[in-house]
């Protein structure tokens, strides 16, 4: 572990009064507590009457309390005092708590991360075995054995397309020259030669 840097004169002087402002309190209140209970102690008979001698001790106590009190509000003080200049203050700390959350959030991401490529590499295998399916199948259309799914299923409806305008093409529209619209025989033409055609 790095040593830690020596503290500027300012705080080490801040922190030094913080100590003796700690040692006074705890002082006066020791000393003040003492004084009263010396206070309850009757004592024997002097030239002061017993009604004087009450009335002062009670005052005196009065007071001491008050110095007590008044000890204890410093004290409460000197600690606000102390988390402000340990808040403001402590780097060391501060730097510490934000490494370790750093390393909580890296950690966080490297899951995630892991968590998608294998989420990554099952929706591959998944696609792979649907186009194969696919490829394999019967149900191949017009030698798309070569062409991704989606492509297939475009280059259908483009020739159909294309078969269907160039039969109205040549119905609508005859060679010049050519005579006559024929209707062409049908197929299946019997053994015994063409049928009969039939002139527009």
């Amino acid at each position: 572990m790095a040593q830690q840097r020596a503290l500027p004169q300012s705080k080490e002087t801040l922190l030094q009064s913080y100590n003796k402002r700690l040692k006074d309190d705890i002082k006066s209140i020791m000393d003040n507590f003492t004084e009263i209970i010396k206070t309850a102690k009757i004592e024997d008979e002097t030239q002061v009457s017993r009604a004087t001698q009450g009335e002062q001790d009670n005052y005196e106590m009065h007071v001491r309390a008050a110095n007590i009190v008044r000890a204890g509000e410093s004290l409460m003080k000197l600690v606000s005092d102390l988390k402000q200049f340990l808040i403001l203050n402590d780097f060391p700390s501060v730097n510490e708590a934000i490494d370790q959350r750093s390393q909580q959030l890296r950690a966080l991401q490297e899951e995630c991360d892991r968590k998608l490529v294998a989420l990554r590499d099952e929706v591959s295998i998944d696609l792979y075995e649907l186009e194969e399916e696919y490829y394999s199948s019967s149900s191949s259309l017009c030698g798309a054995n070569d062409l991704p799914l989606c492509e297939a299923y475009w280059r259908l409806d483009l020739d159909t397309d294309s078969a269907d305008g160039l039969s109205a093409a040549a119905l609508a529209s005859p060679e010049p020259g050519a005579g006559p619209l024929q209707v062409a025989a049908p197929a299946h033409s019997h053994a015994a030669g063409p049928g009969p055609t039939e002139h527009a």
